[in-house]
């Protein structure tokens, strides 16, 4: 039990140190540096959701024969679906942008900001928990290794975010306590999410190809709608690009080697 809360805790850890950043950092990340970030972010978030998700999902409906790919499809949808609605319905602003999007609202800059990166990491923090009450509930396609693989992935790309959210609320006026405090706050929904869906273990198990890929869907929604648009915003998107293959390949690498 006690690697279990460990493992849902890795990724806030990576947020909190990259939050971190605003004591030792005197101005924001350099614009490249950034881009580099986000794509790396991205490409981890793409391998995480094809290779410790989509294909346990499709793995775990084997006895479906061909259409073995049918939950996976349906999870995926419904994935997409949920952070769609999100998207239109929370207000949030994404870095770099001037307009708030989802519902009108009066609250801050910082805290528009701070709820964009808080909403997709309710899906990272839903794929920990999916992938930890499948391991409680003794699905022999995930192993602690597999699992701790995910955490480990998505704490790396949870750095940057931490960092990106903090140190441009310092460079704004912000105390280093207020913005690392913002920071800590846009990571605490992952944990917390993944705690909540650990606790309904026992009703996982029938449907755990659905939510496996359900956590994949919203994943990549994140990806497609957020990350990488914003990496690949004006000059230099081969950084980007060249930060989304090095993610891609970093949490590959993580997957089938501790998987």
């Amino acid at each position: 039990m006690n690697n279990i809360v460990i493992g849902i805790l890795i990724p806030f850890i990576g947020t909190a140190l990259g939050a971190f950043c605003v004591f030792f950092l005197k101005n924001e990340i350099n614009a490249l540096v950034q881009k580099a970030l986000l794509g790396f972010a991205a490409g981890i978030m793409v391998a995480a959701s094809v290779w410790s998700l989509l294909i346990p999902a499709i793995n775990m409906s084997g006895e479906m024969g061909r259409l073995a790919f049918i939950p996976a499809v349906i999870g995926f949808i419904f994935g997409i679906a949920l952070i769609y609605g999100m998207d239109r319905l929370i207000p949030h602003l994404h870095l770099n942008s001037t307009e708030p999007e989802g519902s009108k609202s009066s609250l801050k800059k910082s805290t528009l900001l701070v709820m964009a990166v808080t909403l997709h990491n309710i899906p990272e923090g839903m794929a920990v928990g999916v992938v930890f009450a499948g391991l409680l509930s003794g699905e022999s396609q995930i192993t602690m290794a597999g699992a701790f693989a995910l955490t480990i992935g998505i704490a790396i790309q949870n750095f940057p975010e931490g960092a990106i959210v903090s140190l441009p609320m310092k460079s704004a006026g912000s105390s280093k306590k207020r913005a690392f405090s913002y920071g800590i706050l846009s990571g605490i929904v992952e944990p917390i999410s993944a705690f909540f869906t650990i606790l309904l273990a026992s009703f996982v198990l029938p449907i755990l190809p659905y939510l496996l890929s359900f956590a994949a869907g919203a994943m990549i929604y994140v990806v497609v709608e957020e990350l990488l648009p914003e990496a690949s915003a004006g000059e230099h998107s081969n950084i980007s690009t060249i930060g989304f293959a090095i993610g891609f390949l970093v949490m590959m690498v993580l997957d089938v080697s501790l998987g």
